[in-house]
This record gives structure tokens, sequence and C-alpha cells, in this order.
């Protein structure tokens, strides 16, 4: 998340800190592709729109699979690079997520 602008950094990790604690952030919305409890965190900025994917189901915790700053300029589709490495992100998560 470095390379991001600073106010969209404050608005995911503040989210991020809302669904460690149990709450559900305003800017959150779920992606079913993915599988229940995955969840995305949106955020615009000076006519660009920044994306962050969490999974939120897993038992040891909140994991980030991709913060990115969406490519098309209209619509909600998801660039084909960025859905394979969700999915990769996700099954490694899960692996993570099932070691002791």
């Amino acid at each position: 998340m470095a390379n991001l602008p600073g106010d969209v950094r404050y608005e995911f990790g503040h989210g991020l800190w809302q669904v460690q604690l149990g709450e559900t952030p305003e800017n959150a919305k779920p992606l079913p592709q993915f599988g229940f409890g995955i969840f995305e965190l949106k955020a615009d900025l000076a006519g660009d729109t920044f994306r962050s994917i969490y999974a939120l189901k897993l038992l040891k915790g909140v994991y980030v699979l991709h913060v990115f700053k969406k490519k098309s300029k209209s619509g909600r589709a998801m660039a084909r690079e960025d859905i394979v490495r969700i999915d990769a992100r996700l099954k490694r998560a899960r692996e993570i997520d099932r070691e002791n």
C-alpha cells in the first residue's frame, strides 16, 4: 500500500481496522465471484478509483489479498490479471490459515 496516495491509505487502513473490530465499513462490498467472505473496499480520489480486496472469513484473521488502482474508466469489471492475482493469493491465504 506504500504507493497509494496518503488519503487512500488512511481510508483503507481505517476500513481494515473496522473489519478487525468486527464492524462493516461503509465502503465495503461483497465480491461473491471469489466466494463467501471476500470483500472490497473502494476509495475515489481525484478521478481515480482504488480497490482493496480482503478475505474476512478465515480463522486467523483478515487477509488483504490485493490493493490496486482500477484501470477501467467504466463499470465495476476487474482486469483479468487482478482476478488471477486475487485467486492465487486467496488460495495461499487459505493454506496459511490452515497451518499451525
